[in-house]
């Protein structure tokens, strides 16, 4: 995990890669309890038997699950020992460019694509995020996360 002290400190770093996440396996049952919340329980998701004869072969991951694991992502990639609190503020562009099935280890790559001055000395941050599926080719997510930081 990296550690930056103060946000000023991470928004020197504009434009580069900062930091790549620890690998998360999805499971079936983050599947359903996902499925559960948000009342989404199409067979691919939920149903292991019909998945099995599916275009996968196997049930696979909501998107939105994918996309909800970003907090995850950067809490287990890097600190800002100066950020008293960071919120989600929004997504600017969201890609799911291939399924993640179940099973699947997911790990994320971040790179700051900006740091604006906000109200209060914080700042705005604009986070590329790439999501990987382990030995897969290409990216399972790609979305511009938009988070506000304060001291």
């Amino acid at each position: 995990m990296k550690t930056f002290q103060t946000l000023s400190e991470l928004a020197a770093c504009t434009g580069q890669e900062i930091a790549v996440s620890d690998w998360i396996t999805i499971t079936q049952q983050q599947v359903n309890l996902f499925a559960d919340a948000t009342h989404d329980h199409q067979w691919i998701h939920v149903d292991p038997e019909k998945a099995a004869a599916g275009p996968f072969g196997t049930t696979i991951a909501h998107g939105f699950l994918t996309l909800s694991l970003l907090p995850r992502f950067f809490e287990s990639s890097f600190e800002i020992i100066g950020s008293r609190m960071s919120v989600n503020y929004g997504l600017n562009r969201v890609r799911f460019m291939a399924p993640v099935p179940v099973g699947s280890r997911l790990r994320a790559r971040m790179k700051l694509l900006s740091a604006e001055p906000i109200a209060e000395g914080g700042l705005q941050m604009a986070w590329e995020v790439t999501v990987e599926r382990e030995g897969a080719a290409k990216p399972v997510c790609v979305a511009e996360s938009l988070a506000r930081h304060y001291p």
